[in-house]
């Protein structure tokens, strides 16, 4: 009954409010502020009812507000009367209702401290479970059918409570009240061990081959003066039955202990994993996934641990070890313990901590091994493929990878792969958003009103869905080149929109007639009958930037990236546009080049330099004489090339930044091929990073000893660079601008990197340092970006700057750009929490759609 002088209201609260105790945490403020009432969970929104004395429920509100679980992100919360005439006895959590309307779905959290405690006490009933949570942590998206978020419509749905679980999910003193993924040693899911075919390669002693009962007797013999009679019992046994649970637990940690690679489950989806101090398991293990030099994640036993391997300030200790729990990239320390194949070449290391209990249990186990605590921690997939979620996959994909896979039977509904970011001004600087991250919405302010789908690129591959305001980004897919992804990618969608209630009216797509995502896009839309609406690469990529900082006024945007189809059918990668939501203006370009030998020359970039050389000289024998000079490649290579340029076989004409790179990365033989995407330029960052540094410690200026190079000291980025080289007629031919750095013709701004590279060409060849020439390269090529702008800004009176791109990953041209920019009184944007490549498109994208469906 209502008494008099009491104040009732409803309140709605709007954010990350499921899957992370928040109606507990309520139904607590409640019973402490003696309010009655309820809260229910209606899928958009959390609705609470609140009764009593109007001091007792403005302080509830005040504690609802500002004391949210630690996992919660309240985004609003909307309080009015409450004028129906109800009354209340208590406070009670009743039943989720499933309405029309805005949806935050919470991602995956990683285990708490308390969780993590519980876990190693030998006193506590979760002692050594795989899949201990509460309220504040654990699995969410990955296991999540449908909204409201509820057991029911989770993987964890399958497992009864035991009475000792259920008593604590009904009841609002513990810890684990209304956790929905509650369970046990008892009631739980379970782990073990899976066995298939053998791996491609001899054995590791002491590791559990995965094969038949002759392949592994083969193996053993062969193996038998290493092995001793009980380790070839114990792989027999591991054939003839599944091992479960603490044995399939201690046989991993003894197979990774003892040099042999596992692959294993854990929230969505599985890895491969080794001693990361072990030369020869690591060397074992890029060998078995063809993966000859792209860095390996490694996951460290605790911080003590990353700050003994790692330079790491303040702001990413806390990222690191907050409830997102990424991978974050951090510099090396010299003496560290990691062997040098994790990432050769490479002054960094990808470092998470533990964020799985399986994982946790990887490091600490009461068998009485000691085992590594870097572990090599790599998503679990055959290269181009999508990360392996369930035992099928795991077994076609990952049993010729590994000596043993620890599995587990809570079914991932939604793969979700880790999180890579960087830092950039004291900020996370995103890589791949995904597990932690995703699906968290970017909120714009433009007041849309409609429901968007954007399939994302072809590379790195996100999709986003856009309702109203809120634009959901996708954990990460994959490269589309394979047709399993392209699967994960439409089933990932279906369960997507399934979760969020959409019902897409648009979709968006990239603009290049022949990818996988345009395809997919042109399926989907026939098949719904609704329009596809195709957005080129570059301006897709400035909006996301636009997107994710809330800013919907024109920009000159700077989207320099790899590849990307233009409006007029040619390769672009170095743009200057004029954008909004509405559309964009080619403002400028870096200039031209042909890009000779189709897919190879975007993994070979001394083809690149071969081509630009060309281009500049136009002359064939002292093109060829540069080739040698250059060590290039060999003489019938380079001439094979040089016809080709000719007769502009399997040829097109390019202005991509990231090829640009890659050229430049040869000529100064950096690296002159890049085994995976971005090798050879990121080297080229690292090379030009140490030399600053370098220089830095040795207390003066990098651009000191440029002078040499055509520049005067008191000006070092003077109007000219060089001379006027002999390309004028060629220039014309190509519809390039005249020869004046920040010229125009046609209307259009171009960038003379040609020069760059012939003046590089001349400097290396005089015996200047690569380094130092890298150095210089960012530098005069950030100028050259900002004397774009600046003409840009005199044309259009637009003021801010908007820099993405997967180029725009290397942080040094990101600083030098950006700084540039600022003296000139650009106001700049870039990206935190998106990536600025291909993975972060799909946002753009779906703004693009979403806006053109508002014109309407």
């Amino acid at each position: 009954m209502r008494m008099k002088g009491e104040k009732s209201v409803i309140a709605r609260v709007y954010g990350i409010v499921q899957g992370v105790g928040f109606r507990p945490t309520v139904s607590r403020h409640a019973a402490r502020c003696k309010v009655r009432g309820s809260v229910c969970n209606k899928g958009p929104y959390v609705e609470i009812k609140a009764q009593g004395s109007e001091e007792n429920v403005d302080q509830f509100l005040h504690e609802v507000e500002w004391n949210p679980p630690e996992r919660a992100s309240i985004l609003k919360m909307d309080v009015h009367p409450l004028t129906d005439g109800e009354t209340f006895a208590s406070f009670e959590i009743i039943e989720s209702e499933k309405i029309q309307g805005d949806i935050f779905v919470s991602p995956d959290i990683a285990i708490c401290d308390k969780c993590k405690k519980e876990l190693f006490d030998k006193n506590d009933k979760r002692y050594l479970h795989p899949f201990i949570n509460c309220t504040c942590c654990g699995p969410r998206l990955t296991i999540l059918d449908s909204m409201p978020y509820d057991r029911i419509r989770t993987s964890m749905g399958e497992f009864p409570m035991c009475p000792t679980c259920e008593y604590e999910y009904t009841h609002a003193e513990t810890r684990r009240y209304d956790a929905q993924p509650v369970c046990c040693n008892e009631c739980g899911p379970e782990v073990y061990l899976l066995t298939g075919a053998p791996a491609d390669e001899a054995k590791v002693t002491g590791a559990v081959p995965m094969g038949t009962r002759a392949a592994v007797l083969e193996a053993a013999k062969s193996d038998r003066k290493a092995v001793p009679e009980s380790e070839i019992r114990s792989r027999r046994a591991i054939l003839d039955s599944k091992i479960r649970g603490r044995e399939a637990i201690m046989e991993t940690r003894k197979v990774i202990k003892n040099g042999g690679i596992a692959a294993v489950k854990g929230i969505g989806g599985f890895h491969l994993c080794c001693d990361a101090s072990n030369q020869q398991a690591v060397e074992r293990l890029r060998r078995l996934k063809t993966r000859p030099a792209k860095p390996f994640a490694v996951m460290m036993r605790d911080l003590e641990t990353v700050e003994r391997e790692c330079q790491v300030g303040k702001e990413q200790l806390e990222v690191l070890d907050g409830h997102q729990k990424p991978i974050i990239l951090l510099k090396r320390k010299e003496n560290g313990h990691i062997c040098s194949a994790v990432a050769p070449d490479n002054p960094k290391i990808g470092v998470m901590l533990p964020y799985a209990p399986v994982q946790l249990l990887l490091f600490q186990y009461d068998d009485g091994l000691t085992m590594p605590d870097c572990l090599v921690m790599t998503s679990g997939n055959v290269s181009g493929a999508p990360i392996c979620r369930d035992d099928s996959d795991a077994m076609t994909e990952l049993s010729r990878m590994c000596d043993v896979i620890l599995s587990h039977n809570r079914l991932i509904r939604l793969r979700a792969d880790d999180s890579v970011m960087d830092f950039y001004a004291g900020k996370p600087y995103m890589i791949r958003r995904s597990r932690g991250y995703a699906p968290l919405p970017f909120m714009t302010s433009n007041g849309f009103s409609g429901e968007v789908l954007a399939v994302g690129g072809e590379l790195k591959n996100t999709f986003c869905i856009g309702k109203n305001d809120l634009f959901y980004q996708s954990p990460y897919i994959g490269d589309m080149g394979d047709l399993r992804t392209v699967k994960a990618l439409k089933e990932s969608i279906l369960r997507m929109e399934g979760l969020l209630e959409a019902a897409p009216q648009a979709i968006a797509c990239d603009l290049h007639p022949r990818y996988n995502t345009t395809y997919a896009a042109q399926e989907l839309g026939a098949e719904r009958k609704i329009p596809v609406i195709p957005v080129q690469h570059h301006y897709a990529h400035i909006v996301s930037c636009m997107a994710e900082n809330d800013f919907s006024e024109p920009v000159i945007g700077v989207s320099f990236d790899g590849t990307g189809y233009g409006t007029d059918g040619t390769i672009w990668g170095g743009e200057i546009l004029k954008a909004d939501y509405r559309g964009f203006e080619r403002l400028g370009h870096i200039r031209p080049f042909l890009q000779v030998g189709g897919d190879a020359s975007a993994k070979e970039g001394w083809r690149i330099a071969v081509s630009m050389l060309y281009g500049i000289c136009k002359d064939r024998e002292k093109t060829l004489e540069l080739i040698r000079r250059l060590e290039l490649c060999d003489e019938k290579t380079a001439q094979i090339q040089l016809t080709m340029a000719d007769k502009k076989i399997n040829s097109v004409v390019s202005t991509s930044a990231g090829r640009l790179f890659d050229g430049v990365s040869a000529i100064l033989q950096v690296r002159k091929a890049s085994t995976f995407e971005g090798e050879a330029s990121t080297t080229l960052e690292f090379a030009a990073e140490a030399y600053e540094e370098s220089c830095l410690e040795a207390g003066k200026q990098p651009l000191t000893e440029f002078s040499n190079l055509g520049c005067d000291e008191s000006d070092t980025v003077p109007d000219t660079i060089l001379d006027p080289l002999p390309w004028t007629e060629d220039a014309k031919a190509a519809g390039n601008a005249r020869d004046a750095e920040g010229a125009k013709e046609n209307n259009t701004l171009l960038l003379p990197t040609d020069r760059l590279v012939w003046e590089l060409t001349e400097a290396f060849l005089q015996g200047k340092e690569p380094g130092m020439l890298a150095f210089w390269f960012h530098e005069r090529l950030a100028e050259l970006i900002c004397k774009a702008c600046v003409q840009a800004a005199e044309k259009t009176g637009i003021r801010t700057a908007a820099l993405s791109g997967g180029v725009y990953q290397n942080q040094l041209l990101l600083r030098l750009s950006s700084d540039k920019l600022k003296k000139e009184g650009f106001q700049v944007l870039t990206h935190s929490l998106l990536p600025p490549n291909d993975g972060g498109i799909a946002l753009g994208q779906a703004v693009v759609a979403m806006q053109k469906l508002n014109q309407h």
